[in-house]
C-alpha cells in the first residue's frame, strides 16, 4: 500500500487477495485486521475495505492544525 500498488480509496476484495496470495480466507481476514489497526485500511460494514488515504491514520482523525 505504501508502494502505491494499491492506491488510496482502492477497494480491497478478500476473494481477490485469497487468489493473489494463495492463502485461506481466515489468513486474509487476520491480515486485514492488522492493516486496519495500523490505519492503512478502513473497513465500512456493508461496503468493504478500502485503502486509507494519506493522513487518515490514527483512527481517521484529522491531523492537528497549528
Amino acid at each position: 500500500m505504501t508502494s502505491g500498488a494499491y492506491p488510496p480509496r482502492h477497494l480491497i476484495s478478500e476473494v481477490k487477495l485469497e487468489q493473489e496470495f494463495g492463502v485461506a480466507r481466515v489468513t486474509v481476514r487476520k491480515a486485514t485486521a492488522a492493516l486496519r489497526e495500523e490505519g492503512l485500511i478502513i473497513t465500512t460494514p456493508g461496503m468493504g475495505s478500502f485503502v486509507a488515504a494519506e493522513g487518515t491514520t490514527g483512527g481517521g482523525q484529522s491531523p492537528e492544525r497549528e
